[in-house]
């Protein structure tokens, strides 16, 4: 049993001290992985998705989270805010600043995408001063006359949207027409 014992330690011995040769089949696992990767890569462009490649179809860093407050502008000129699943037009300058909105926050988009959202109604910023009853809706940079209550209410108004500014401010602005347009000319604040 000792000389047994001694025979397999050599044994060992001879087997540690030997090189190691390659396994036979180590280059054709890495041919295979080889071509596993070219595949991968080749698949991975192929138009497979909308006519785009799938590398480029995968939403980047920048994409958009469908959200109430989002804001949003097309080709033209109006910029739109996303509120309950309908975008609304903030009608002016005034309207965007009142609003707390800042142009960082403006995302250009296709028109096609905005389309997809029903037309709510439009922001506005509703001015009186504080020495006149009247109310006025600043749209397009002219301030328009809202002829009574009924009305306000009508449009969708609340008093909260309604700013004060001085009466020489609000006379400064250019008159646009009244609403409704049948209410006859606009009074002065």
């Amino acid at each position: 049993p000792r000389r047994e014992q001694a025979q397999r330690l050599r044994r060992y011995e001879q087997l540690a001290a030997a090189p190691l040769s390659p396994d036979p089949a180590t280059p054709r696992l890495l041919l295979r992985l080889v071509i596993g990767v070219l595949l991968a890569i080749f698949l991975i462009n192929i138009p497979l998705v909308r006519g785009l490649p799938l590398a480029r179809a995968l939403p980047d860093k920048r994409a958009l989270i469908i959200r109430d407050g989002l804001v949003l502008k097309g080709s033209g000129d109006r910029i739109y805010v996303l509120q309950g699943n309908e975008k609304r037009w903030v009608s002016s300058l005034a309207a965007f600043d009142h609003y707390g909105f800042a142009w960082d926050q403006v995302h250009q988009v296709d028109d096609a995408f905005l389309d997809q959202f029903a037309e709510g109604p439009a922001l506005h910023v509703l001015v009186k001063c504080p020495d006149s009853p009247h109310i006025y809706r600043l749209e397009n940079d002219q301030k328009r006359w809202i002829k009574d209550i009924a009305t306000f209410a009508a449009e969708g108004h609340v008093w909260e949207d309604v700013r004060f500014l001085s009466c020489q401010q609000l006379r400064n602005l250019p008159d646009g027409p009244p609403i409704p347009t049948d209410a006859g000319p606009p009074p002065q604040p």
